[in-house]
C-alpha cells in the first residue's frame, strides 16, 4: 500500500497538486507555531512588576502559574497589598508557551468581591490622581487613572459583571486612554 502511494504522486498530473499539498501543510505548521515577541522593559509600580521577562515575574513572587492556551502562561500572586489596601490577588499574562514574551501589565482583583477594587482607585484619587472614562460622553467601560510622573496608568472595569478588575499599564501602552476630566 506504502508503495503504492509513493508511486502515486510520480504519475503524470499528480506532480503540482502534490507540491501545492506539502506547500500547504508546511504553511500551517508555520502558522500554528508560537508568536516570538522580545519582553517589554521592566517596569515596577509601587513595588509590584507591571511589564518585564519572566524571571521579573518569577522574583516578585508570581510563581502560581497556569497555561491560559497554548501560547499563554498566567502567573498569580496572593495576598497583595497595594496604597494600604487590600488584600488583592494579582496575576502577569506571560506570551508564549514558556513566558519568554514576557508580560505588559499587571491585573489586580478580589475573589467574591467585586467592589473591594474601588478603595483601590480611592486611595489613587486621595494620593492626586485624576480619571476618565472611555466610552461614549462619561459613560464607558473602563475608568482610567493618571498622575503626572507616574509610569504607569491604572485602568478598573465598569460595566463588567463578573471579577472587576484593576489593571496597571506602562504609558507606553497602545491600551485606550482618555483625558482626565476630574
Amino acid at each position: 500500500m506504502l508503495r503504492e502511494l509513493a508511486a502515486d504522486w510520480t504519475r503524470p498530473g499528480m506532480l503540482v497538486p502534490t507540491l501545492c499539498a506539502v506547500v500547504l501543510m508546511a504553511a500551517i505548521l508555520v502558522a500554528g507555531r508560537e508568536p516570538a515577541r522580545t519582553p517589554p522593559p521592566p517596569l515596577a509600580f509601587a513595588g509590584l512588576p507591571v511589564s518585564g521577562n519572566a524571571e521579573v515575574a518569577r522574583r516578585a513572587g508570581f510563581t502560581r502559574c497556569v497555561r491560559i492556551d497554548a501560547f499563554r502562561l498566567r502567573c498569580r500572586r496572593e495576598p497583595v497589598m497595594l496604597f494600604g489596601e487590600g488584600p488583592y490577588e494579582a496575576a502577569v499574562d506571560l506570551i508564549g508557551s514558556k513566558g519568554q514574551g514576557g508580560f505588559a501589565y499587571l491585573t489586580l482583583w478580589k475573589n467574591g468581591h467585586q467592589e473591594a477594587v474601588y478603595k483601590l482607585v480611592e486611595a489613587l484619587q486621595r494620593q492626586g490622581w485624576r480619571h476618565c472614562e472611555t466610552g461614549s460622553g462619561r459613560w464607558g467601560d473602563q475608568d482610567i487613572y493618571t498622575h503626572p510622573g507616574a509610569p504607569v496608568r491604572v485602568s478598573m472595569d465598569l460595566s463588567y459583571y463578573g471579577k472587576r478588575r484593576v489593571r496597571f499599564l506602562p504609558l507606553s501602552s497602545p491600551e485606550r486612554s482618555c483625558t482626565p476630566w476630574h
